[in-house]
């Protein structure tokens, strides 16, 4: 058996269940079962070795030490994000901001990632768009193979951003975008940077902050931050690119609207999430 992978934590809220069914109710496969059974320690009530016969009892602690051999993501019960749409094939989150789609080093069971393992363990976790962790909105995953056949480009999406200062007009900014010298997260606009195109349409706000429409043409790394920054509208609340920080804590972009052909009945689907009322505030 391999070393330990992960280690999951629950507390027992139901009385007088099994510890097989308990755990097979959280969503736990039969097949990570089989792997904590042959684990030393694998399952733990209270400090103490738990068989899944053992009956467990209304706030029991429960830990599990899930073997590298048996793959996958840790499972966070505790997550709950809104989800949009859902069929056999797809399925699409309103994630909130401070959320990560992927697990990365601080952020390990805290993602978007964690909550699809916790609805479905024995699935594989496929992002088929990303957002930053402090962007909010709209994030499709694939439930299948055939789900994820939805090439990005494909995707019709709308944001949604606040600026910090009064944007005068719309806007086609067609600037090529590049990784900043010097830094592993912050991008700039440079000429040897890939072709980056924004559009960007003012729609109301007041004489601090602007609310704005965006829809993309290509889909660089933080590709509205950079641009709105450049052009002297930094997003409120971006302090890595220079917005505002003092009324809202975080980016204020939202992915609101998503369009996109079903890879599977080749429907056409249409999804939406309203602005989030922290960015409504500031207009």
């Amino acid at each position: 058996m391999g070393i330990i992978e992960r280690i999951l934590e629950l507390f027992c809220n139901e009385e007088g269940i099994s510890a097989e069914n308990y755990l097979r109710k959280k969503g736990i496969s039969r097949r990570t079962l089989v792997s904590l059974k042959r684990t030393p320690l694998g399952i733990t009530r209270n400090g103490v070795l738990c068989r899944s016969v053992d009956i467990l009892q209304k706030g029991d602690k429960i830990i599990l030490r899930i073997p590298e051999s048996d793959g996958g993501i840790t499972p966070n019960f505790e997550l709950d994000i809104p989800i949009i749409y859902e069929d056999e094939d797809i399925i699409c989150y309103d994630k909130p901001f401070g959320v990560p789609v992927h697990q990365s080093p601080g952020h390990y069971v805290d993602t978007l990632a964690n909550a699809f393992a916790a609805r479905f363990p024995d699935r594989a976790f496929r992002a088929v768009n990303r957002l930053d962790k402090d962007t909010s909105g709209l994030c499709l995953a694939a439930k299948s193979r055939p789900g994820a056949n939805i090439p990005a480009k494909n995707i019709e999406k709308v944001y949604y951003a606040v600026c910090c200062g009064k944007f005068p007009s719309p806007m086609r900014i067609d600037m090529p975008i590049g990784r900043a010298d010097g830094s592993a997260i912050m991008r700039t606009v440079r000429e040897d940077g890939k072709q980056a195109v924004t559009n960007v349409f003012p729609m109301e706000g007041n004489e601090k902050f602007t609310l704005l429409k965006i829809i993309l043409e290509t889909g660089r790394t933080h590709q509205i931050r950079v641009h709105l920054s450049n052009a002297g509208f930094p997003l409120a609340g971006d302090g890595l690119y220079g917005g505002y920080m003092s009324d809202i804590n975080r980016q204020a972009l939202h992915c609101g609207e998503m369009g996109f052909i079903h890879p599977i009945s080749g429907e056409k689907i249409k999804l939406s999430s309203p602005i989030p009322e922290d960015m409504r505030r500031l207009i």
